[in-house]
């Protein structure tokens, strides 16, 4: 159960998009990890840089994401910079949008 509803989680934070970037924070790389505990989801994630603009959007939007998901009662968004984010972290696809690949 917990794996299906990390899964679905990871694929709903997909519609959350990096305003400055326009890419879903997934598949750049800023979602670290998704914990479950019975119904409850716990989310580590980065944003580009510290002190982004966008950080307290981007973490409102996964937490308001997450809290849709079928199964979940609450969220907790944990937001840190270590390691600090790099390109590397992105998709395949994130990376041939940004001409990285």
């Amino acid at each position: 159960m917990s794996d299906d509803l990390i899964a679905a989680v990871a694929e709903t934070l997909k519609m959350v998009i990096d305003p400055e970037l326009g890419y879903n924070i997934v598949d750049l790389g800023l979602v670290y990890d998704i914990s479950v505990d019975g119904n409850q989801v716990r989310i580590r994630m980065t944003t580009t840089r510290p002190g982004c603009p966008a950080t307290n959007a981007l973490k409102r939007g996964a937490e308001e994401a997450a809290r849709s998901v079928a199964g979940v009662a609450s969220v907790e968004v944990h937001m840190t910079w270590l390691p600090p984010w790099s390109p590397e972290l992105m998709s395949g696809a994130a990376k041939a949008h940004f001409g990285f690949a």
